[in-house]
């Protein structure tokens, strides 16, 4: 099955630009050897934080974006 793609507009959701940069960031700085492994534990650290009532990071994003 395809889907076409012609006249198809996408928005990125508000605060995805500003998560993205923050682990590329962390990826420029660590230099991890499994680029996949490291993003899973930073999202899952992101997670942790967000869910024990820390900073949304992506919520932050957003606000920023605005």
């Amino acid at each position: 099955m395809s889907i076409a793609s012609a006249n198809t507009n996408m928005r990125v959701p508000a605060g995805f630009r500003n998560l993205l940069e923050g682990l590329a960031r962390e990826v420029l700085r660590e230099q991890p050897s499994d680029v996949v492994a490291f993003a899973a534990q930073y999202f899952q650290k992101l997670l942790e934080q967000r869910e024990a009532g820390g900073v949304d990071p992506v919520a932050w994003g957003a606000m920023l974006e605005d």
